[in-house]
């Protein structure tokens, strides 16, 4: 299960609440930074953007794609670790408004990750370090370090001892 708050709304649903749940000038100001964000070329100025004005939690030389959506109401409970690369068009979100609630959840991503392109994540998931995430995968649960995950639904695919028992068949010591 994921690690999720959980809000009960009343009368429609949770969609037609959302102004009663972040402010209409926090999503504005965050729509407008992310777009920016999501053409800029520049990686410094990218991180620097998404760590001063919407305070996502962002590592040292990590790498946020073209097209990286991160969540337009809650980005600063988004945390991403150092040197990890998030794929072209990946969606990062915090909240899901659902019929009779809406949920919120952090979403941490550790160091040295790689999340391929296209992939969505939901609020709640912790993706450990040195995971791998392919393309295309729905991250509804946590990915744990070391491992690779993919598909939808998402499965491991490789665990951390498997990865380690590849790299070493990929590359075998030659001996004179």
């Amino acid at each position: 299960m994921r690690k999720t708050e959980r809000y009960r709304v009343e009368g429609a649903n949770s969609l037609w609440n959302i102004y009663k749940t972040v402010s209409f000038w926090k999503v504005m100001k965050c729509f407008i930074i992310i777009q920016i964000g999501r053409f800029m070329p520049f990686l410094r100025i990218k991180n620097w953007l998404y760590r001063s004005f919407l305070k996502m939690n962002i590592g040292e030389q990590t790498s946020l794609a073209l097209m990286v959506m991160p969540d337009t109401m809650f980005p600063e409970r988004i945390t991403i670790g150092n040197n990890s690369v998030i794929g072209f068009n990946t969606t990062i979100l915090a909240h899901e408004y659902l019929i009779d609630e809406y949920r919120l959840g952090d979403v941490i991503i550790g160091s040295n990750v790689m999340i391929g392109a296209n992939s969505t994540i939901l609020p709640g998931v912790e993706i450990g370090d040195g995971a791998i995430v392919s393309a295309a995968t729905l991250v509804h649960k946590d990915v744990p370090a070391g491992c690779m995950a993919g598909g939808n639904p998402m499965q491991i695919i490789f665990t951390a001892e498997e990865m380690e028992k590849r790299k070493g068949l990929d590359n075998p010591k030659w001996q004179n």
